[in-house]
């Protein structure tokens, strides 16, 4: 019995290695610079491991492994990345303050960039609705600077600003401004911590200040694009001081007096226009290396009058980690809170 199968079984392992050997003859693949199809056929992922790919140019013939190319390529992408953003990424002038709360409610100063870097903070089933956002100084030290958080149970979106990490209630002694949305979640209003209008003195001396309005174009169409958004905030007095706001009603705040065009006193913002690439066939902004990641909060605040001057840029370099600088005339919590209207959803606007 067992000689009776010895000839199949020669014959079998014959075979075996004379497609063995077959195989060794055939030409390796050949991948060219230039050429637009190539010949493809199936390996196992042994014989991938195995397979030395000559790669052609002009030069030389260089012999890798595909594990081997892969990892040199990677390896010089991360290098030149690394180099690129390390060149791009300087951190943030020295900037030194004795009282917290007045630095982030004064203009920065004329000619410093402050620059910041924003963490969100969703872990948890109670964090992932109402996520945490922290804003630090981009320097060695990550000087703290302000945290934020959506307020729950409320009618329209509402979030509260504090200078202290671990206290974020409306009574709190370290809140120091909050930020409120309409219904339909595409215009926010910007208040300091003072009191409502209908709760201060005859003489409004105590009431709360408007920081800032902001407009989120309404996208009626549908249509893909990029976000455009209107900042509104108060003027500059010739000390370079900001000109107090403290409307009485709704009536008379950022929004309505530019709805009216009432401009006196109001310096009218808007973000950049990207650019389309055709290359990438995406909308881009020159950052400067400060952000690296596509998304469709990144966005430059400008002036009409000067589009090189970057008043507010901020944009994605991880996915819980974004990049915030801001110049004269805006402060941190302006720019911090202009920020936090970019996280919130906007159902019309996209």
């Amino acid at each position: 019995m067992f000689l009776e199968q010895l000839p199949n079984l020669t014959l079998t392992t014959v075979q075996r290695r004379q497609s063995q050997q077959n195989r060794k003859r055939s030409p390796p693949l050949a991948l060219h610079p230039c050429s637009k199809h190539q010949e493809t056929r199936t390996k196992t992922r042994r014989q991938r491991r195995k397979a030395s790919l000559p790669i052609t140019c002009s030069f030389k013939t260089f012999n890798f492994t595909e594990n081997e190319m892969i990892k040199k390529h990677m390896a010089l992408i991360k290098l030149c990345l690394f180099m690129l953003l390390n060149q791009a990424r300087s951190p943030s002038p020295e900037i030194e303050f004795d009282n917290l709360e007045t630095f982030v409610m004064q203009p920065a100063p004329q000619g410093v960039t402050v620059k910041c870097r924003v963490t969100r903070d969703q872990r948890g089933i109670d964090k992932s609705l109402y996520p945490l956002y922290y804003l630090h100084l981009d320097n060695e030290k990550k000087t703290f600077l302000l945290a934020g958080r959506k307020r729950k149970k409320s009618t329209t979106s509402n979030y509260l600003i504090s200078v202290d990490a671990t206290d974020l209630s409306r009574g709190g002694e370290n809140f120091v401004g909050k930020l409120r949305s309409n219904l339909m979640g595409t215009k926010f209003t910007i208040f300091d911590n003072a009191l409502n209008p209908e709760r201060a003195l005859p003489d409004m001396s105590n009431a709360r200040q408007e920081l800032a309005g902001i407009i989120y174009e309404t996208n009626v169409l549908g249509m893909k694009g990029p976000r455009r958004m209107t900042i509104i905030i108060p003027g500059m007095n010739k000390d370079n001081e900001r000109v107090p706001l403290r409307p009485r009603n709704e009536c008379d705040g950022l929004l309505i007096r530019h709805q009216n065009r009432r401009m006196e006193n109001l310096i009218e913002l808007h973000n950049k226009t990207p650019v389309w690439n055709e290359e990438t066939a995406s909308h881009v902004l020159n950052f400067n290396g400060r952000v690296t990641q596509a998304s469709i909060k990144n966005f430059q605040i400008v002036h009409s009058k000067d589009l090189d001057y970057i008043v507010m840029q901020f944009g994605r370099i991880a996915d819980d980690i974004f990049t915030l600088d801001y110049n004269y005339p805006l402060c941190a919590v302006q720019a911090f809170a202009i920020a936090l209207s970019s996280f919130d959803g906007k159902i019309a606007c996209e």
